[in-house]
């Protein structure tokens, strides 16, 4: 029996390794890249030069939107000053899912799931459940799974630490930048 396909939202090839690993025991991952919210310009195409080598290294399908900071910005307008882990996030992780979905259906996709479970810094919880309303409403499936468990999260920054991955020091916006400068 083939395996079916499955978009995977994802932020960037350290975040993927592993996920990408456990999907493609079930699952034909492709990949698709949105991500207005990572700021600046070079950072973002630091990220998607690297997730896009990996994808063919690995042979997968990789799909990119359109960067769109401005949109973002206007998107969270106000939650400027919102913690880590509040409003602005799950504004932010609305905007990207809702996109994956639009992408998958477009695509006659059924499934689709996302990397920003596989870090200890997001509550995936909020994650899935913001999943599974957008999949709701787009009438396909989410896959909900928190991928940093059973030691997820350590293997794929044992993956990313082989393939010599960029590491990013912040979640990728601006306000998550500045959080980090200030704490170092």
């Amino acid at each position: 029996m083939a395996k079916p396909d499955i978009v995977l939202h994802s932020c960037c090839a350290t975040c993927a390794a592993y996920v990408l690993e456990k999907l493609s025991e079930k699952y034909n991952p492709i990949i698709f890249y949105y991500n207005p919210n990572i700021h600046p310009k070079e950072e973002y195409i630091i990220r998607r030069t690297e997730l896009f080598a990996y994808a063919q290294k690995k042979a997968l399908p990789f799909f990119e939107e359109i960067y769109e900071p401005q949109k973002w910005f206007v998107e969270t307008k106000g939650l400027e000053n919102e913690p880590e882990k509040g409003k602005r996030c799950d504004l932010c992780f609305e905007l990207r899912l809702a996109k994956a979905a639009s992408f998958a259906v477009q695509n006659k996709v059924g499934i689709y799931t996302t990397t920003l479970t596989i870090s200890p810094h997001k509550v995936s919880k909020k994650i899935i459940e913001i999943g599974k309303n957008i999949a709701a409403k787009f009438n396909i499936v989410f896959l909900a799974e928190d991928f940093k468990k059973k030691e997820g999260f350590k293997k794929t920054m044992e993956i990313a630490k082989n393939e010599n991955f960029y590491r990013q020091k912040y979640c990728g916006c601006l306000y998550s930048k500045r959080s980090r400068d200030r704490i170092n």
